[in-house]
């Protein structure tokens, strides 16, 4: 079956790789894309098969293939380093919360309690309406972060 991405280095392409594979680990990801590219180059000294890199460098056919369609797609830089990450996960809560949620901490608890504990804040938090929900893992979370 023909190959639907095909990969031509350039001779500053493969210089680059084979720099990438002297200063990193072996078990690096980049490197094992390195590996990938300079054995898949066309032009290259190997031209192997993917059926062959996959025994060689112990990586499933589909990563192989995608290393190249990464190549072709997107270029150079993303086919070995990777794509930024896009999506960030919203933060919850924001610093007047975790202000609030510390002062509480910090005041007396309950009557009938000797201590806070992460549920009792969690519900107090919603009780005094500064947040519409929120567990006591999130709780957790916020006050690990201060000492």
């Amino acid at each position: 079956m023909a190959k639907k991405y095909r990969i031509c280095l350039t001779e500053k392409e493969r210089k680059d790789l084979h720099t990438l594979i002297t200063k990193r680990s072996p078990n690096a990801l980049q490197v094992k894309r390195a590996y990938i590219l300079l054995a898949a180059d066309e032009a290259g000294e190997k031209r192997w098969p993917d059926a062959q890199i996959h025994t060689t460098y112990h990586m499933s056919i589909r990563s192989i293939e995608r290393v190249r369609q990464r190549f072709v797609e997107e270029g150079f830089q993303v086919a070995v380093h990777g794509k930024k990450r896009e999506v960030f996960k919203e933060k919850m809560f924001d610093g007047k919360v975790e202000a609030r949620l510390i002062a509480l901490r910090c005041s007396e608890p309950p009557v009938g309690r000797a201590r806070w504990t992460l549920e009792l804040l969690a519900d107090k938090m919603v009780e005094l309406r500064y947040v519409d929900a929120m567990c006591y893992e999130s709780v957790r979370q916020i006050l690990k972060k201060t000492p």
